[in-house]
């Protein structure tokens, strides 16, 4: 078993690399908001419950699928890395694989602001992320979030055996796989 997990900004590219890492290696992808939009609309208004349910889904997925014969798994997470709480997340993730004798593999991805804001709109995005629709309220959020997280590492503060981190502002998709792919082996 193996879990892939790729973090990065909002609009990094997080889903479409892995979409097409996913075509590569016949890992599946478990994007973030597979889970975020099926409680988003209705409980729009009851944040601590959207994410509790949030939560709880990610985890019996988790627990399942790493008890299964499959290949592995692709997850993507916007990870505040000045959380403790996102820390201990991931980590809690990576020892319920691990547990499971899966290898677990951290990608990172870097891109320009002004090319992520774009990226915000893409066809790809919207059609896939159904509560990313409303464009004009997802940019305040999207900067909202940028000004209250730090959401790429720091020189040196991940020390997971099997890192890497990309720069994928001029990179496409299926070349940011393809070295993920060769990276790791997959």
């Amino acid at each position: 078993m193996k879990l892939v997990v790729i973090f990065g900004p909002h609009a990094v590219g997080k889903m479409t690399v892995g979409q097409e890492l996913a075509k590569l290696t016949g890992l599946k992808l478990f994007h973030n908001h597979m889970t975020i939009d099926i409680v988003s609309n209705l409980f729009e208004n009851m944040p601590k419950e959207r994410i509790r349910l949030t939560n709880l889904f990610r985890k019996e997925i988790f627990e399942a699928y790493s008890k299964s014969d499959e290949y592995g798994m692709i997850f993507t997470y916007m990870w505040a890395l000045d959380s403790k709480e996102d820390w201990d997340y991931i980590n809690d993730v990576e020892k319920l694989f691990i547990s499971r004798g899966a290898e677990v593999y951290y990608v990172e991805l870097v891109a320009d602001f002004d090319l992520r804001i774009d990226r915000n709109k893409t066809e790809n995005r919207l059609f896939n992320k159904p509560s990313k629709r409303n464009t004009e309220h997802l940019e305040y959020i999207f900067r909202k979030l940028e000004s209250k997280y730090r959401l790429n590492s720091l020189e040196g503060e991940i020390s997971k055996e099997n890192y890497m981190k990309i720069n994928n502002s001029n990179l496409s998709p299926d070349i940011v796989a393809q070295m993920i792919k060769n990276k790791f082996a997959l």
